[in-house]
């Protein structure tokens, strides 16, 4: 099983590939250089299976990137965030 995380700009969300099929995405707001993540949605058929972890993990790691920060509304990346401090410093309180 292959993973592959990309931002979907026009859509304002993060979609991850699984086997080139749409598994979930993780959408956000836009503020400039600030994305507040509002929702995390994986497919029923791909839950469990750590694809929203990897969802994610490649979301953050392409706002690390882009120089950008994020607001965790979603409580979804609020608890990755939780077990993943290393990812702390992208966050800030509000946009």
């Amino acid at each position: 099983m292959s993973f592959l995380v990309e931002e979907n700009p026009a859509k304002h969300r993060f979609e991850i590939l699984v086997d080139d099929a749409l598994a979930g995405f993780a959408a956000y707001e836009p503020r400039g250089e600030v994305r507040i993540f509002t929702r995390t949605e994986v497919r029923p058929e791909y839950r469990n299976m750590g694809v929203g972890a990897a969802l994610v993990q490649g979301a953050l790691e392409q706002v690390r990137q882009q120089g950008g920060r994020l607001v965790p509304e979603c409580s979804f990346v609020r608890a990755y965030l939780e077990r993943h401090p290393e990812y702390a410093d992208l966050v800030i309180t509000a946009a």
